[in-house]
């Protein structure tokens, strides 16, 4: 069936007839698309938090290891970057010079045990082991902690923080330093 133009418009015309002018709009549903909205927000944020964790490893320059064991389930993990102590993605305690701030510290320069530190680590030790328990999963026998850091890290930073995870506070037992893995020589990687 081919129509003309002239019928064409002529039913057009009709049709528009036929649809009633419409209501005035007294009110605009917008819960869906506040509905919407919120769970973009939640995904924006919870990729920022994923990223800036990356990106803070990200400056980190691991050294070289030749073993290659799993990480362990319900380890909390803790970043050493040239600026600061993270961890879980947020900056506990600010590095300048390879060394925590003496004020940061428990018996000030001299000290070993950075108080904000321990007090945060014994948190997340208690948050984890309660997200284990509501899983159904044993709680590990020693508490451990996945440790990241510069290969130019002082051993004095890298001290204290090990000091600080020890301590009755956070409660910490077993430590983990993760490091890249070296490829031998003549592999491809």
């Amino acid at each position: 069936m081919s129509f003309t133009p002239r019928e064409l418009r002529s039913l057009v015309r009709k049709a528009v007839k036929r649809v009633p002018e419409g209501e005035d709009i007294k009110y605009l549903n917008i819960m869906p698309m506040m509905d919407m909205m919120t769970i973009l927000l939640v995904a924006f944020i919870f990729q920022a938090s994923v990223s800036a964790t990356a990106l803070t490893a990200g400056s980190v320059s691991l050294p070289r290891s030749m073993s290659d064991e799993p990480l362990p389930e319900g380890a909390s993990t803790l970043i050493i970057t040239p600026t600061a102590i993270v961890l879980e993605g947020e900056e506990i305690v600010a590095v300048r010079g390879g060394s925590v701030d003496a004020a940061e510290k428990d018996g000030g320069a001299r000290g070993y045990k950075i108080v904000n530190l321990s007090r945060v680590l014994g948190g997340l030790r208690k948050l984890e082991e309660q997200k284990l328990l509501d899983k159904g999963k044993p709680l590990p026998k020693v508490p451990e902690l996945l440790i990241i850091a510069d290969r130019t890290t002082p051993f004095r930073l890298l001290f204290d923080v090990i000091y600080s995870a020890k301590e009755k506070e956070a409660g910490y037992r077993r430590f983990r330093l993760i490091v890249q893995k070296h490829e031998p020589v003549g592999k491809a990687p």
